[in-house]
């Protein structure tokens, strides 16, 4: 008798373990895949004490790591990281971009990927972002984090930017919205934010044009929609590029010459972006350099120091008879972007013109 009911017991501990396992199988499919693609910056840093804000060593901390220090994670996604590079951002390259958009387009076209999370330096995050905003070929959301303190920090932003970017990666309400960047519980389309402040936590901000959308509890709320063209809807192709033609900026400043676009172009520019002062002006010394080089073949694209606000066609340069582009709403560095993959397209200005004014 004691025998039976020993068995029945078994039988009956078995029965409830199997079905617990099924129930957390079934939970676990339910959620979103989403992969980590780890690149450095401070995020992965580290700090001599857990007040070392500044002065710490960036990106050594790997992949695995990040993801275990943030065990809630693994209840939003099924998680798996990845090490692309480690880098601090502000050694970002040409080749590390097509890396890692050449990476994340391989990801995003097997089925059993639902999203990606790029793990990124803040002093060039926003670069990146625009980079992949332009090139990447899915309405799968790709989503950018970073943080202004290192992992080793009080009150690390890490962990939690982390945890929110994840849970915008693996969102239904984030397909189609083209890249965009999870930062202090914020939103920001890749194409507007920018980094603002040089060590605070709110750092990223578009701030005329503003942010998208908030994370809270771990659910994004979304309350505008990104217009302009982005991700599977641009004309390029970065599958077969091994390199990108060389663009450069040349800053505006008081009593600014000609030293800085004649070295430029010596040294090989493909493209110019002129940094402008007010609306995109050309200094009288400078303007005979940049209409030499356009003469040259290089193509010059007008941008403003300013940060905010539309570079006007024909406004304080007559565009048209210098043959020049305007870089609309553009940073100059997201310009210098914009033109380099305009580059592998096409000469023509006028073209050029048109995707400044769709990109």
């Amino acid at each position: 008798m004691l025998f039976h009911k020993s068995v029945r017991a078994t039988s009956a501990l078995f029965g409830f373990l199997f079905l617990l396992m099924t129930v957390v199988q079934a939970q676990t499919a339910k959620l979103p895949n989403v992969t980590i693609l780890a690149t450095g910056g401070t995020i992965a840093g580290t700090g001599a004490t857990s007040t070392t804000t500044v002065g710490y060593t960036a990106a050594t901390v790997g992949v695995q790591a990040l993801i275990q220090a943030v065990p809630e994670i693994t209840k939003v996604a099924n998680i798996t990281g990845e090490q692309v590079f480690q880098i601090a951002s502000e050694n970002m390259g040409n080749e590390h971009w097509l890396q890692l958009a050449k990476r994340v387009n391989v990801l995003l076209a097997q089925p059993n990927v639902d999203g990606i999370v790029v793990t990124h330096g803040t002093d060039t995050l926003e670069e990146t972002a625009y980079f992949l905003n332009l090139v990447v070929k899915s309405k799968k959301p790709v989503v950018m984090v970073g943080s202004m303190r290192p992992s080793t920090a009080l009150s690390a932003d890490g962990p939690i930017n982390l945890y929110n970017a994840v849970s915008l990666a693996g969102s239904q309400a984030a397909i189609g919205k083209g890249v965009l960047v999870a930062m202090n519980d914020q939103i920001h389309a890749a194409r507007d934010v920018t980094k603002s402040n040089t060590t605070t936590a709110d750092t990223f901000r578009a701030a005329e044009l503003g942010m998208i959308g908030y994370i809270q509890g771990g659910k994004p709320f979304f309350y505008r929609e990104v217009t302009r063209k982005h991700t599977v809807d641009t004309e390029f192709d970065i599958a077969k590029l091994d390199a990108l033609p060389q663009v450069d900026v040349a800053y505006a400043y008081a009593n600014v010459g000609a030293v800085a676009v004649n070295a430029l172009v010596a040294a090989g520019a493909k493209g110019l972006v002129h940094a402008g002062v007010g609306n995109g002006s050309l200094p009288a010394k400078t303007k005979p350099a940049l209409v030499a080089a356009r003469e040259k073949g290089v193509v010059i694209v007008r941008s403003s120091r300013v940060g905010q606000g539309i570079v006007a066609r024909n406004g304080e340069a007559n565009d048209d008879q210098l043959d020049f582009v305007v870089a609309d709403t553009l940073s100059p560095q997201k310009a210098r972007i914009l033109l380099m993959l305009a580059l592998t397209r096409t000469s023509n200005t006028k073209d050029i013109q048109r995707m400044f004014y769709t990109y």
